[in-house]
This record gives structure tokens, sequence and C-alpha cells, in this order.
């Protein structure tokens, strides 16, 4: 049986992408093949959402990026965690815990 792909919720993208790169550096298209093995095909993430989040969390100072070649041999720009986005993922998987929690008495609260 095959799994039902999600779209991702708003303002979770982010921190899936911080928690990729902070794995290990990363090429754009190597963070969206980790986000849909490790989810086990459930979620998927598409270039137009994934490109414009990764210069969105340069720009802040969370993500630096670099060009190397990649494992296919060709020049990729490749991701790391700044201490900045190390205290912004820690900050935003701590409030992921409490809204998941949350979510989770609600949806276990008897009719």
């Amino acid at each position: 049986m095959a799994s039902e792909k999600s779209d991702l919720l708003q303002g979770t993208l982010d921190m899936l992408v911080l928690k990729i790169v902070a794995l290990e550096p990363v090429h754009g298209y190597g963070i969206a093949q980790r986000i849909q093995q490790i989810s086990r095909e459930v979620l998927q993430v598409q270039q137009g959402s994934l490109y414009p989040a990764l210069h969105r969390l340069e720009k802040r100072g969370w993500l630096k990026a670099g060009w190397h070649v990649s494992e296919t041999g060709r020049e990729a720009k490749f991701y790391t965690l700044t201490r900045a986005g190390r205290k912004q993922l820690d900050a935003e998987a701590a409030n992921w815990g409490r809204l998941a929690g949350a979510v989770e008495l609600i949806m276990r609260t008897a009719e």
C-alpha cells in the first residue's frame, strides 16, 4: 500500500531544513531528498518552496552557503548550520514539541 504524501504545515519547513542541515553539510536537492527519505515518503518539499526557504534562512544568518563538488561531480551550493541557526533550531524544536503535545491532548479528548 502506497503512503499518502502530505504538504508541510506552514512554518515547519524552516525547522525541518535547519534539522537536516544540522546533520551534515548538504545541498538543496539533498535536503529535499533527506526530508522525503526520513519521513518515509510522507513529506515532500517542492523546489518552489525549498529554495526561497534556503535563501531566507541564509539571509537571517542561520545557514551559511558555499560551493563544493557534489557526489555527482558537479558543483553545488552546500549549506551548513551557523551558531545562530543552532539556537533557532533548538527554539523551534521546543516550540514544535509544545504544539504537538497540545494537538495530541485535543485529539485524545473523548467526545
